[in-house]
């Protein structure tokens, strides 16, 4: 299997620092032709890009070929992997079942997987869910030699357990509370505690939860796409760094058992209304499916761990960038599994977000992504300044 865990912010941490002001670009043509040239700069087989505000969806744009050197062209349906940018959405399903009365922030992994408390360290057993999907629990980064005997003909919820234990009978890396480690593992196994409380797998929590509640009808998990004798190519492929695309299989992701950690696909309208949802409860509840979650359920989201940098919540990284309005609080992330890179930047304080996607993840495509959503923040400021004119 060629894709590794996907854990980019370490590797690539975007920045998203506006340059000329959006004032001198209002004259120039649509944002199809500026995110094509690019994408074709950056030689990347093709480019997605969403703007939204928290009254819904603006604008999306694609550009380039669904795989390099083919005839079909993305659309704007077209399904996308979205890498790590699933943590949040996993850290938003957690939130859903604490509202709900399936779990509490601070329940300690020895009370919530009781059936392998006895065989974990035992310093994982006060170890909270607020800790693991904050990358403060200890937990390490990787584990590829215990992963390699992972048996994935076994039931997802099983294999989840079973990687559940691999990690936590090891000593912490630190001890929790402590330092920031970024690990896939933090959320394999808050996505198994969720399984283990409610009794369904997390693809069924996730579908039930929350893409169905948000009428996310697209979004699913792994890659994208069937891999057919007939050659035909009838959804964007990943690509290695020489270019050459992967189709759907073993070798192009991560174990399905990882899902919690990053596997989700979905077009960009569908992930830009999960993002919406975040833009909306930083303002106030919002209701989802049966389930309200409060302003201040999304505060704890939003919220920084109080810890040692990065500033880094439940699913999203926290900075400060001025286009984010209000006190300048920015949230995003990225997400990648060596084949594909997305990232998406929040701006809570006036309602804006920008979601972009490549089906490559070289650096001139990780590039790409911080390019396209520069132009993305700089679009909105134009429209809003030509709003306040009329």
């Amino acid at each position: 299997m060629s894709p590794v865990p996907c854990a980019l912010l370490s590797a690539a941490i975007s920045v998203l620092v506006l340059g000329a002001p959006a004032q001198e670009h209002q004259a120039r043509e649509d944002l199809g032709p500026r995110i094509e040239a690019v994408r074709a700069s950056a030689k990347v087989p093709a480019l997605g890009a969403a703007l939204l505000t928290v009254d819904g969806l603006e604008g999306v744009w694609v550009a380039g070929t669904r795989r390099a050197g083919g005839e079909e062209r993305v659309t704007a349906d077209d399904l996308w992997h979205l890498g790590s940018c699933t943590k949040s959405m996993t850290a938003t399903l957690i939130a859903l079942l604490v509202v709900r009365g399936d779990l509490a922030w601070d329940a300690a992994l020895g009370d919530l997987l009781p059936d392998l408390a006895e065989q974990m360290d035992p310093d994982y057993l006060d170890v909270t869910l607020l800790e693991l999907l904050s990358h403060r629990a200890g937990l390490p980064n990787g584990l590829n030699r215990e992963l390699a005997d992972l048996d994935e003909s076994l039931p997802l919820v099983e294999q989840r357990a079973w990687i559940t234990l691999a990690v936590l009978k090891h000593a912490p890396v630190h001890p929790a509370r402590g330092a920031f480690l970024y690990s896939n593992f933090d959320y394999v196994v808050a996505g198994h505690v969720a399984e283990v409380v409610t009794k369904k797998p997390w693809e069924t929590l996730m579908q039930e939860l929350l893409f169905t509640p948000l009428a996310m009808t697209s979004a699913g998990f792994g890659v994208p796409g069937t891999s057919g004798s007939d050659g035909r190519c009838d959804q964007p492929r990943g690509h290695q760094d020489d270019g050459q695309p992967v189709e759907p299989g073993p070798e192009a992701d991560n174990p399905a058992a990882l899902g919690p950690a990053g596997t989700v696909h979905a077009s960009l309208a569908d992930w830009a209304k999960f993002v919406e949802l975040h833009l909306k409860g930083s303002r106030g509840d919002v209701k989802v499916g049966e389930i309200t979650l409060t302003k201040e359920a999304f505060a704890r989201l939003h919220a920084p761990y109080a810890g040692p940098d990065p500033k880094y919540a439940l699913g999203w990284v926290v900075e400060q960038r001025a286009w984010a309005g209000g006190d300048g609080t920015a949230l995003w992330h990225n997400g990648s599994n060596t084949l594909w890179y997305c990232v998406a930047w929040l701006g809570p304080g006036n309602g804006v977000a920008a979601l972009v996607t490549t089906n490559q993840a070289t650096p001139a495509a990780k590039g790409a992504t911080d390019q396209v959503a520069t132009l993305l923040i700089q679009e909105f400021e134009r429209r809003t300044q030509d709003g306040a004119k009329r």
